[in-house]
C-alpha cells in the first residue's frame, strides 16, 4: 500500500489451509486468476445513480440502480450513521434490470446512504457493488456523520469517529458539544485529524460488556462563521467479547484470540514483495459477504485497464479506508496459504467461489464484529497511518491527547 489511493487499494489476499478447523470497490487480489486480466465488459456493469461518493445530492434527484443485462438479485439502500438507521424501500422491475425507490419513498436531507447491490449476469455469475453518497446539507448548517451505528454490538477496538460535512474552525466548541460516557466509566478523549474529522477513544481497548453513550449537542453550535449544527441526539452501543487477530506476514499465519484464549492459528497470504501489507493495528469497519475488487479504482493498472477485476470476492472485511481488506480467496492455489505472500496488500484466507462457512475465510467472517482489531507484524512496510480507517490505536495515549482541541 503506497498511499491513501494507490496503496489504499492494495488489498491483502490471504487464503488459509486451515489446520485443525474444517467469510465497496477495492483493490485487493493475489494469485493466479483468469478473470483478473479480463476487465468486465460495459454491458455487465452495475450502474448506481447517484455515483459513488457523490455529495450534496438533492432529495428529489434521480436515484436508481440498473443493469444492461442479467438480473438484479438484491438491492439494499440504508441511511447510515444516524441514530436510527433505516432502509429506503424500493422495487426491482419485472425484467430484473432496474431498481427504483418505492412510491412516496424520499431521501432525507443531511444524510449518508449506502447502496449494496448483488446481481447475476446473463451466465448466472454473481457480482456485487457497494457505493455511498450524502444528501444536501443547507449552506448555513453542518452535520457529523458518525460510526458505530446506534444499538450496535462492536469489538473492543471500536473508535467513535465523526466526519463533518463542513470544515470546522471552532474545533473546541464542536468537541465540547460531543460527550461520550460509559459504564463502567473510563476516560475518553478526542483527537482531530484535519478540519473535518474527530475521533474518540479510551487509553486502552474497551472492556467487554461496556455500555457506551454518545450525546451529540451540536444544534446551534457555531462551527465556522454563520455555520451552525443541526444535530441533537443520543446514540448508544455495546462492547461485545474481546477478539484480536495477529497477522505475521513472515510466518504467513494469523493467530486469533477470543477473551485471551487461543481460537485458532490460520494460514494466510499477505502482500507480495512489491505490494506489501501495512504493519500496525487496524480496526474492522465494514463487512461484506461478497464484493467487487477492481484494480483500476486504486491505481493498479495494466495497459490502461485494471490489473485485476474480481466481481465476487467473498467474506470481505475492511481494515483501512485506503483499501486494505482481510478477505476470502478462492483463486490462489491451496498451497499458497501459510507458505507465500502473493496479494496486492490485503490479507487473504482460503475460500471457495461463492463463499462457504466451512472455509477458513467463512469461519473467521462469522466470528468477526465491527470494531475487532487485526494487527499486522513483520511486513516490510510502514505502519498504517492513524487516520487510515480507525488506525488511532497506533498512537500512544500521550500523542492521542495532544490532538484534542480541549487541551
Amino acid at each position: 500500500m503506497r498511499h491513501v489511493l494507490k496503496r489504499a487499494g492494495q488489498g491483502m489476499a490471504v487464503a488459509l489451509t486451515w489446520a485443525g478447523l474444517a467469510a465497496g470497490l477495492t483493490g485487493c487480489t493475489g494469485g493466479a486468476l483468469d478473470i483478473a486480466s479480463k476487465p468486465r465488459a460495459p454491458e455487465e456493469a452495475i450502474r448506481v445513480i447517484p455515483e459513488d461518493g457523490a455529495k450534496g445530492v438533492k432529495p428529489d434527484s434521480r436515484f436508481e440502480v440498473r443493469l444492461p443485462s442479467g438480473r438484479l438479485e438484491r438491492v439494499t439502500v440504508r441511511q447510515v450513521e444516524d441514530a436510527q438507521p433505516t432502509e429506503l424501500p424500493g422495487t426491482i422491475t419485472d425484467d430484473g434490470l432496474r431498481w427504483r425507490p418505492a412510491p412516496g419513498a424520499r431521501l432525507q436531507l443531511a444524510a449518508k446512504y449506502s447502496v449494496d447491490v448483488v446481481a447475476l449476469d446473463g451466465h448466472g455469475r454473481r457480482s456485487a457493488r457497494h457505493t455511498t453518497f450524502t444528501t444536501d446539507v443547507p449552506e448555513s448548517r453542518f452535520i457529523g456523520y458518525f460510526k458505530p451505528e446506534n444499538r450496535s454490538t462492536v469489538g473492543t477496538g471500536m473508535i467513535v469517529s465523526f466526519t463533518f460535512s463542513r470544515e470546522i474552525e471552532n474545533r473546541a466548541a464542536v468537541e465540547r458539544a460531543i460527550r461520550i460516557t460509559s459504564s463502567p466509566p473510563v476516560e475518553v478523549k478526542g483527537h482531530w485529524f484535519g478540519k473535518d474529522r474527530l475521533d474518540f477513544r479510551p487509553r486502552d481497548y474497551w472492556k467487554p460488556g461496556t455500555q457506551v453513550t454518545v450525546d451529540m449537542r451540536l444544534r446551534d453550535v457555531e462551527a465556522a462563521p454563520d455555520v451552525f449544527g443541526i444535530q441533537h441526539k443520543t446514540v448508544a452501543f455495546t462492547v461485545g467479547r474481546s477478539q484480536t487477530s495477529l497477522v505475521d506476514a513472515e510466518e504467513h499465519t494469523m493467530v486469533v484470540r477470543r477473551d485471551g484464549e487461543l481460537l485458532s492459528t490460520v494460514p494466510i497470504t499477505a502482500g507480495a514483495p512489491k505490494t506489501t501489507t501495512y504493519n500496525g493495528k487496524m480496526v474492522v469497519t465494514e463487512m461484506f459477504d461478497v464484493t467487487r475488487m477492481n484494480g483500476a479504482t486504486v491505481g493498479f493498472l495494466k495497459d490502461g485497464k485494471g490489473e485485476y477485476d474480481i466481481k465476487d470476492v467473498p467474506h470481505a472485511i475492511r481494515l483501512t479506508s485506503s483499501g486494505t481488506f482481510l478477505h476470502g480467496n478462492y483463486w490462489a492455489a491451496p498451497e499458497t496459504f501459510g507458505a507465500t505472500n502473493v496479494s496486492h496488500g490485503c490479507v487473504g484466507l482460503r475460500d471457495v467461489k461463492g463463499g462457504s462457512g466451512d472455509t477458513p475465510a467463512g469461519w473467521f467472517f462469522d466470528r468477526t464484529l465491527i470494531g475487532d482489531v487485526v494487527e499486522v507484524v513483520n511486513s516490510r512496510d510502514k505502519e498504517v497511518a492513524p487516520d487510515n480507517g480507525l488506525g488511532g490505536w497506533n498512537m500512544s495515549w500521550k500523542e492521542w491527547k495532544k490532538g484534542s482541541a480541549l487541551r
